[in-house]
């Protein structure tokens, strides 16, 4: 058989194979015998001509993705300045969030800084105390580029006593998933010479509430960066513009942003951020103190409350999965509350310590589903339920749930937040 023939009988055959998957689906779609107005008549907008290449300088989504918004609960922190917002989980897809998404999270309100006069400082416990310019910073040598999520503490902190919130924005919106541009943190601090007493770093932030937290040293010279940029172009002010501090796989709150000084001690400072905050209540009445890793975690966005089933026959279950403790290994999804398990297609680059995003594809009768999914990481940490998670921490806290989360799936395709432990 001739290179051409063996061509010719390979492109039948996709053709049949393509005719069957269509023939799969024909009971969801318009009948062909029905003229569908919206392919045989001419739409407006092909009758005129349409803006010029820079009428938007910056792009913005369609006026039609009307959901593909950050949104806040109001009622969930006394003001704004000191409140969060909650990435759109259900309305994205891969593993990367656009830079207009990600959640804030503000404990002064939003830093307004100009670069020219930003400094960033080492001192402390070192040989020779540092003040770097902007210029500085992007001279330093060791450029790198990496992909991280960024996780409050608090995320899904409403949901330990039950479901509430209504929709996986709400329940698991506080984390984004970006490419990181910067230095490592062990350039700056190899410059200054940390004495050999230097056991802590002590991280602040230049915004009204002068965020500080206190970071392992071995974790400082591990794998933190000093970063100015997300995603290819500069942070956002919202972000932590023009510096922000990146510590990956640990509570997004030691993420300082609009980072200023980086300080060498040799014990933690007990800062207010890690004390009166971010410390687990359990339920004995002790707190834990520096528990600084996310553990594995996953969500599924579609189907949830903010995106119900709307057609039955073959449909595209899809989520997220991300852990602190290494890469994502393994996601399983339960369509009956855990009772029965499949294992998820995991779809596109994985990371340590970064989002994954896993698919199963399946047929909807109108059948009611409980859907979950559970997270396994590379070092064999396996997502627990939420019950297995109250056995050893109570209900006290409000950080570091990552249970297992269930989404009720009606008839009619509507979906609601429901608690199957």
């Amino acid at each position: 058989m001739s290179d051409v023939e063996a061509f010719s009988r390979r492109r039948v055959l996709n053709l049949g194979l393509a005719g069957a998957g269509a023939a799969a689906l024909a009971p969801t779609l318009a009948s062909a015998q029905t003229p569908d107005p919206a392919i045989v008549e001419r739409q407006e907008w092909t009758q005129y001509l349409g803006d010029g290449v820079n009428a938007k300088p910056y792009g913005v989504p369609s006026k039609f993705e009307k959901d593909v918004v950050r949104r806040e609960v109001e009622w969930l922190t006394a003001s704004r300045q000191s409140s969060v917002s909650f990435t759109p989980l259900h309305a994205l897809d891969g593993v990367i969030t656009p830079n207009g998404l990600c959640f804030v999270r503000h404990h002064g309100g939003e830093a307004e800084i100009d670069p020219a006069k930003h400094r960033f400082m080492i001192n402390g416990m070192v040989d020779r105390p540092l003040v770097f310019t902007m210029e500085d910073v992007k001279r330093m040598p060791g450029r790198v580029n990496r992909v991280y999520f960024l996780e409050c503490a608090a995320n899904s902190g409403m949901e330990w006593r039950g479901s509430q919130l209504n929709g996986c924005q709400f329940t698991h919106g506080m984390i984004h998933n970006v490419v990181y541009t910067g230095v490592p943190l062990k350039a700056f601090l190899n410059e200054a010479g940390v004495s050999a007493k230097g056991k802590w770093v002590l991280a602040e932030g230049a915004d009204a509430s002068a965020m500080t937290r206190s970071i392992p040293l071995e974790k400082a010279m591990d794998d933190c960066l000093v970063a100015w940029a997300m995603n290819g172009e500069a942070l956002r002010p919202e972000q932590g513009y023009p510096l922000r501090l990146v510590v990956p796989g640990w509570e997004g709150n030691m993420w300082i942003k609009w980072l200023r000084r980086v300080e060498i001690g040799d014990q933690p400072w007990a800062q207010r951020e890690e004390t009166s905050k971010y410390t687990d209540l359990l339920a004995d009445g002790r707190s834990r103190q520096h528990t600084f890793l996310m553990d594995a975690k996953s969500v599924v966005t579609n189907p949830s409350p903010q995106a119900p089933l709307t057609s039955k026959g073959p449909n595209v279950l899809s989520g997220v999965a991300w852990s602190g403790r290494g890469a994502i290994k393994r996601v399983d999804v339960s369509m009956d509350g855990g009772k029965n398990w499949r294992t998820a297609r995991i779809e596109g680059p994985t990371f340590p310590r970064a989002m994954a995003r896993f698919y199963v594809d399946f047929d909807w009768n109108g059948q009611e589903l409980l859907l979950q999914s559970r997270a396994m990481d590379d070092s064999g940490y396996v997502q627990p339920t939420k019950n297995e998670l109250r056995t050893f921490r109570g209900t006290n806290s409000i950080y570091h749930n990552n249970g297992i989360q269930t989404w009720l799936v009606r008839p009619d395709g509507s979906a609601e937040n429901v608690e199957v432990s």
